[in-house]
């Protein structure tokens, strides 16, 4: 998936910004907080946060609060639930589609807590 495919048909324009929060969200493998990727960026937290607030306004990216009450950011693709760790709040996406039936209703977000495998261990 590229950018420009990604935007395509969207109400705005693709500023170097707006492509390097959107490159750097379509190369991860799980959502990410700003302050996973702010080291990446060459802008200030209100450019981000901005340039997200239009992303989520365009549904182009979803987000979630996690545990560590950080916000979490990832391409809106394919819908999916993720799973986060309540001892060391690590977020895995968890790619089987869970059904909850709810057929009159959108469901966007599905967050499920518990203990990851590695906190069990220990």
């Amino acid at each position: 998936m590229n950018v420009e495919k990604l935007i395509d048909n969207k109400n705005f324009k693709l500023t170097t910004a707006r492509k390097a929060i959107l490159e750097i969200l379509i190369d991860s493998n799980k959502p990410l907080c700003y302050d996973d990727i702010k080291s990446s960026l060459s802008m200030d937290k209100a450019t981000f946060y901005r340039n997200i607030t239009k992303f989520e306004d365009e549904n182009i990216i979803n987000s979630f609060e996690s545990n560590d009450k950080k916000r979490y950011y990832e391409i809106q693709n394919n819908p999916h639930a993720h799973f986060i760790c309540c001892k060391c709040s690590n977020i895995e996406c968890i790619p089987e589609n869970i059904d909850f039936n709810l057929p009159k209703h959108r469901i966007d977000n599905i967050i499920i807590k518990g203990i990851c495998p590695n906190c069990l261990k220990n």
